[in-house]
């Protein structure tokens, strides 16, 4: 119910989706008499008004692009446990997550016992590659497994390459000179950032612990690699051919790559709701026993 078209005292914003989700942007999250409410100039299907904001009924609040938030308002979300992350338009990017952390730590210890066990460690990285590849893998070695991913990876850059009528010269990536690769290896990059941030924006919604990684190791977010790896095949890598067709294509080229490939995940991101897919490979993993709860990013 919006305030102003139908002429009500209090609107709230709709939650997302069942994970209890709010997506806000273009406005100001305040406090108002022990609330929150959010003052937007609108976006998306939101016109512009003053709406309270469930906070008590979500697990997070996504605070998007031209917004600004009151430090009152911080506290009445942290007082009541709701958690809540500044990001780019529809999730390409996660600028800070603030606790309260979830009030149960179910998800993390499961999580903890199956990393902390060799043999589960492995069957859940075979698990994760049998999502992605669509079979389950014999082998229970992680240096073997990576290796057949790698070559599906190549037959696959050369199949959406001549999809997409776009040259493909291989996977290069130089860490010290990114800009030097040319640009289906650059948008291919910019699209992995974009979806690494949502994976991280997932993970931070869990309550799991991005440094227990079952396919990465080193990195400080190796679990959130792991669940951005699972949509690799089936966004990241086409949304970067996509964009270099579309942009191969276009009269108007002014626009750089990486805003074209950012633009174009934050609208596949929205459309497919790829946070909550997200959500839901995590609870599939450590929830087997939860009874269909919701705890942690209900």
């Amino acid at each position: 119910m919006l305030k102003g078209r139908l002429g009500l005292e209090t609107a709230r914003i709709p939650q997302a989706d069942r994970h209890g989700l709010v997506w806000l942007e273009r406005g100001h999250l305040v406090a108002d008499d022990g609330t929150v409410r959010f003052k937007t100039a609108g976006f998306d299907d939101l016109p512009p008004g003053t709406y309270g904001v469930p906070h008590q009924t979500v697990s997070f609040i996504l605070l998007g692009p031209g917004s600004t938030l009151s430090h009152d308002a911080a506290r009445i979300l942290a007082r009541h446990q709701t958690g809540l992350a500044m990001i780019g338009h529809g999730g390409v990017r996660l600028y800070a997550s603030l606790p309260p952390q979830p009030d149960q730590s179910t998800r993390a210890r499961a999580q903890a016992r199956v990393w902390a066990d060799p043999s589960q460690r492995i069957a859940v990285a075979r698990r994760m590659y049998a999502w992605r590849l669509g079979e389950v893998l014999p082998e229970d070695d992680i240096t073997v497994l990576r290796g057949i991913e790698g070559a599906r990876m190549k037959a696959l850059y050369k199949l959406l390459a001549a999809q997409h009528g776009v040259t493909w010269r291989g996977r290069r990536y130089d860490r010290a000179a990114p800009d030097a690769a040319d640009d289906p290896n650059q948008a291919i990059n910019h699209a992995s950032t974009a979806v690494r941030a949502i994976a991280e924006l997932a993970v931070a919604i869990s309550g799991t612990i991005p440094q227990l990684g079952f396919i990465h190791e080193d990195s400080g977010s190796a679990f959130a690699l792991d669940v951005a790896d699972l949509f690799r095949d089936s966004v990241t890598v086409p949304i970067a051919f996509s964009a270099v067709k579309d942009r191969f294509k276009a009269q108007d080229r002014e626009e750089p790559l990486e805003r074209a490939v950012r633009r174009a995940c934050g609208r596949r991101f929205r459309k497919e709701k790829l946070v909550v897919q997200m959500l839901d490979k995590i609870k599939e993993l450590f929830d087997a026993n939860d009874g269909g709860r919701d705890d942690c990013a209900s």
